[in-house]
């Protein structure tokens, strides 16, 4: 790779020997290796079993996590928020795995509406729950830096799954709760409905 990023360079009309440029391929390499690392991170090494039985049906909602990517269409970063939801039938996920879930899928090249649906389904395959929600809000450099160059332009996209798909009321729930801002501590009124409610 290093000699690809060093002709990369010369056909940009760069001097890859220019002081500044030295150790460009190396550091383009290390970081292109850490940002594409969801390639060779295995699932189910990530979950690390993480996957509890408990008696609890109501909604779990993870939201605001931050997320980085890489657009496959032009090699530029997209990055924003990412916010998931699911109603256990009889198995939870830890919660900090859920993070991690949406890196491992984030760090390879992606098309946002993939990296939605990828999140959504491994859930969904994972714990068999009553139902999944996925919805990520980002913003694209590929639309900002280049062609329509619009820097306040923003994509969402959304996976609803089982529950979240059948019933508008549970969706509804959960739409409002993400769009919800505020501390923990008490500013944020959370009110669960069941799987199948309408």
């Amino acid at each position: 790779m290093n000699d690809l990023v060093r002709q990369l360079l010369v056909e940009l009309g760069e001097d890859p020997e220019r002081e500044g440029l030295r150790d460009t391929p190396r550091r383009v390499a290390k970081s292109l290796g850490f940002l594409t690392s969801g390639y060779r991170t295995d699932v189910d090494e990530v979950l690390n079993n993480a996957l509890f039985t408990v008696d609890y049906s109501e909604m779990v909602i993870v939201k605001d996590i931050d997320f980085f990517s890489m657009c496959e269409h032009h090699l530029l970063p997209f990055f924003g928020k990412c916010h998931v939801a699911y109603i256990p039938s009889t198995r939870v996920i830890g919660l900090s795995k859920i993070p991690r879930l949406v890196d491992v899928f984030s760090r390879r090249l992606q098309v946002q509406e993939r990296l939605t649906n990828q999140i959504a389904q491994t859930i969904s395959e994972k714990i068999q729950p009553l139902g999944v929600a996925v919805v990520m809000e980002a913003t694209h450099l590929c639309m900002a830096m280049r062609g329509v160059e619009k820097q306040r332009s923003y994509a969402v996209t959304s996976a609803m799954l089982g529950a979240f798909r059948n019933s508008s009321r549970t969706r509804m729930e959960f739409l409002e709760l993400i769009n919800q801002r505020g501390a923990i501590t008490g500013n944020m009124p959370v009110t669960n409905f069941r799987a199948g409610e309408e």
